[in-house]
């Protein structure tokens, strides 16, 4: 496997950019933070609306470090398989992204 492929045999990530790594790393240690204050308001029995407007404020997080890592995949892994030449590579990519965005962004 070249530097430039997208994944190992261990589907391991190639070509993050080392940035945008933190930058999602820092955005997920927020969102733990805020599912943690979810489960204290859960406990102490506050006001559904107050809970659910937290949940919605989590999802939208969480959606935030789905469309930073989608771009990586996109500009990198997808861009790779198109270009390379290997249709069967970019065919598989096209695929995986129909499937995630089928599971993921309804």
């Amino acid at each position: 496997m070249t530097d430039h492929e997208c994944a190992t045999t261990e589907r391991m990530a190639q070509g993050v950019d080392e940035e945008l790594r933190q930058n999602a790393l820092k955005r997920l240690r927020r969102i733990e933070g805020q599912v943690r204050g979810l489960h204290k308001m859960v406990e102490e029995g506050r006001y559904c609306a107050d809970v659910l407007t937290q949940v919605a404020s989590v999802q939208e997080a969480l959606g935030g470090v789905g469309k930073l890592l989608l771009k990586n995949h996109l500009k990198h892994c997808v861009t790779h398989a198109v270009v390379s030449g290997d249709a069967v590579d970019a065919d598989q990519k096209f695929d995986e992204l129909v499937e995630l965005f089928g599971r993921h962004w309804k």
